[in-house]
C-alpha cells in the first residue's frame, strides 16, 4: 500500500470512527428540537471550514454550475438532514439496531453504484469486502422490534448514506474537501431552519443546557469539521468504493463507546463481529492482496517471484482492481 492510500484510508477511517463515537452524544439530545440542533451543528462548523476552504474559495464556487449547485443542495438534504430525520423517524417505531443494520449496508450499495454511474463494471473484491463489512456491522448491532414504517424510514436512512458518498463524487474535485465541507454544511444549516420553521414553528431553537451544548459542540467540532474533511480527503485518495468500506467502523465505534455512558455493552457478538468488519475492510481495499504480495517472493524462486508480481501489476491504487 503506497503512501497516498495509506493516508486515505486512514482518514476514512478516522472519520467513520468519529461519526460512530457521536451517536454516544446523540443520546443526550433526546430533548432538544432536532432541526434547531442540527442547524447549531451545521451553522457552526461552516463558519469553522470558511477560514481553512483555502485560496480562491470564491472563485471556485462562482465558477459552479447549476447543476452542480442543486448537487450539493441533493448532498446536504439526502446525505445530512434527510439521512438523519431518516434515523430518527424509523426509531419511533423500531430499535436502534434497525436502521443501524441498513446504513450498515451502505458500502455494497456504493460498490456497485459508482462504477455503473462511471460506465465499469464493479470490481468483485470490493463488492465482498462490502458483503463482508456489512455482515458484520450486522453482527455488532443485531436485529429488533420494528414494523413496516420503521423498515421504510430505515431504507430512506441507508439513501441518506449512500447518497452522502454517491453525489460528492462530482463536485469533490472542483471544490477540494475543506471547501466542500464548508459549502454542504452552510446548505445543510439553511435546509435544517427551514424544516424547524415549518415542522416546529418558534420552537425550533432554545438555549441548549450544558451537557447539550457540550454534546452540540462535540458533533459541530469534531464529528462535523474534522470528521467531513477527513472523510471527504480519503475518498479524495482511495475513491467512494472503498472509502465507503470504512464506514462499517461506525457501528464497531458506537457499540464500544456505548459502554461508556451506560447505553450498551460490549461482547462476544461485538467482538466477532468487529473482526468481520476488519477483515471486509482489508479484502476491499487491497490490504490483504498487497500482503500476499510482499510475502510470496520469500517463499519461492526467482521466476515464481517474477510471475507473482506480474499478477499484481498494477492493484495499488488502480480503480480497476
Amino acid at each position: 500500500m503506497n503512501a497516498t492510500t495509506t493516508r486515505g484510508a486512514l482518514l476514512a477511517a478516522l472519520a467513520c470512527v468519529l461519526v460512530g463515537g457521536s451517536f454516544t452524544a446523540n443520546s443526550v439530545l433526546g430533548d432538544y428540537p432536532y432541526a434547531g440542533g442540527q442547524f447549531l451543528r451545521y451553522a457552526l462548523a461552516c463558519l469553522l471550514l470558511v477560514p481553512v476552504a483555502g485560496r480562491g474559495a470564491a472563485d471556485r464556487l462562482r465558477a459552479l454550475t447549476p447543476r452542480q449547485w442543486v448537487r450539493l443542495a441533493l448532498l446536504a438534504a439526502v446525505g445530512m438532514v434527510g439521512f438523519n430525520l431518516a434515523v430518527i423517524a424509523a426509531e419511533r417505531t423500531a430499535e436502534p439496531a434497525v436502521p443501524g443494520v441498513f446504513v450498515g449496508c451502505a458500502p455494497v450499495a456504493v460498490a456497485v453504484l459508482v462504477p455503473l454511474i462511471d460506465g465499469r463494471r464493479p470490481q468483485r473484491v470490493v463488492l465482498y469486502g462490502s458483503l463482508l463489512v456489512a455482515v458484520g456491522a450486522f453482527t455488532v448491532q443485531g436485529w429488533g422490534r420494528t414494523d413496516g414504517t420503521g423498515i421504510a424510514f430505515s431504507v430512506c436512512a441507508l439513501a441518506g448514506e449512500v447518497g452522502f458518498a454517491v453525489l460528492a463524487v462530482p463536485v469533490l474535485r472542483p471544490l477540494g474537501p475543506r471547501l466542500l465541507s464548508a459549502t454542504v454544511c452552510a446548505v445543510a444549516a439553511l435546509e435544517s431552519a427551514a424544516v424547524g420553521l415549518l415542522v416546529d414553528g418558534t420552537g425550533w431553537l432554545r438555549r441548549p443546557g450544558t451537557v447539550e451544548t457540550a454534546a452540540l459542540l462535540w458533533q459541530a467540532v469534531v464529528v462535523t469539521v474534522v470528521g467531513f474533511v477527513c472523510w471527504y480527503m480519503g475518498m479524495q485518495r482511495i475513491g467512494a468504493e472503498r472509502a465507503t468500506l470504512f464506514s462499517g467502523l461506525i457501528p464497531v465505534a458506537a457499540a464500544c463507546t456505548a459502554p461508556l455512558v451506560g447505553t450498551g455493552s460490549y461482547g462476544p457478538a461485538q467482538a466477532a463481529g468487529s473482526a468481520l468488519v476488519g477483515l471486509g475492510v482489508a479484502l476491499g481495499s487491497g490490504a490483504l492482496r498487497r500482503a500476499r504480495a510482499k510475502a510470496g517472493p520469500a517463499k519461492t524462486g526467482p521466476a515464481e517471484a517474477g510471475l507473482s508480481g506480474e499478477r499484481t501489476t498494477g492493484v495499488p491504487g488502480s480503480p480497476r482492481a
